[in-house]
């Protein structure tokens, strides 16, 4: 059984940091790359980043780039989004996701990630 378990999440304070962390179970890890997504209320899924199943290719949304910075490590299956210069737009329930095609189109699109976790919430006040 597959499973992709989130944590990391919680309150805080608009400037301040989180670190995301997702641990996979029930696939090969490292065949997989990894992606995470956000969903605030009231609003579609947007994408946050993306990671290669080598961790050489990264890929941001707009709105984080700069600020957020993925990463992962095969030997513990877990991949990580660190979360810098916060924002109260940033609140949401993250999630992470597992893709496992190998070509490189739309690689930001909600419907090529096989497996997701059950997202964490991030909120962030003002």
């Amino acid at each position: 059984q597959v499973q992709l378990v989130e944590s990391g999440g919680g309150t805080v304070q608009a400037g301040g940091s989180l670190r995301l962390s997702c641990v996979v179970s029930g696939l090969t890890f490292s065949t997989y790359a990894m992606g995470w997504f956000r969903q605030a209320p009231g609003k579609e899924d947007e994408f946050v980043a993306r990671i290669s199943r080598n961790a050489i290719v990264t890929l941001y949304g707009d709105t984080v780039k700069g600020r957020f910075t993925i990463s992962r490590d095969n030997s513990e299956n877990t991949v990580y989004l660190q979360m810098d210069s916060l924002k109260p737009e940033d609140t949401a329930v993250y999630y992470c996701a597992a893709d496992s095609n190998r070509d490189s189109k739309n690689t930001d699109a909600r419907t090529r990630y096989t497996y997701w976790g059950q997202g964490t919430q991030v909120t962030v006040s003002s």
